[in-house]
């Protein structure tokens, strides 16, 4: 690895999904097997998108959700297996959290089965008392539910 070469850039349209795939499948065993489609999808609703590059390689990925004041999650954050340990990915956490969109919010939240020791020394805390997860049910919503959404989002 020639650090020369690293660059760091939050243009999303400059992600390769097919790349980006690639590098899921290599590094990120909660990522596996993700469609193109979804990728595309999660890409166009965060903001900000971090893509780390060796040349024209995307060896590193993270993104971020946030209102952009109180809250934001950081997702997905991933270096290629040869990258790793060089500080890398504390790096593209840190230009996660140094992102105009990101920067000012009052709380950051991440998901992580594996590195927590990873994220504690970034600054990450342990939190059990604010992570709880519904799982996408389809058949929960009521028509009347549904009805009172689409008019909000209507004025109406």
């Amino acid at each position: 690895m020639n650090n020369s070469q690293i660059l760091f850039s939050d243009r999303k349209l400059e992600i390769g999904l097919d790349q980006l795939q690639t590098l899921f499948n290599i590094a990120a065993f909660w990522a596996k097997d993700r469609s193109l489609e979804d990728l595309s999808i999660a890409i166009a609703n965060s903001n900000p998108v971090i893509g780390v590059w060796d040349g024209q390689q995307l060896i590193g990925f993270a993104r971020a959700t946030s209102d952009g004041v109180y809250r934001a999650t950081i997702w997905d954050v991933v270096i290629h297996p040869e990258y790793q340990g060089g500080g890398l990915g504390s790096k593209l956490v840190e230009t996660v959290l140094s992102h105009p969109c990101i920067h000012r919010v009052e709380r950051v939240y991440l998901m992580t089965t594996h590195q927590h020791k990873f994220y504690q020394r970034i600054g990450f805390q342990q939190n059990s008392s604010t992570t709880m997860v519904l799982y996408n049910q389809s058949n929960l919503g009521s028509l009347a539910v549904r009805e009172i959404q689409l008019q909000e989002s209507l004025g109406g």
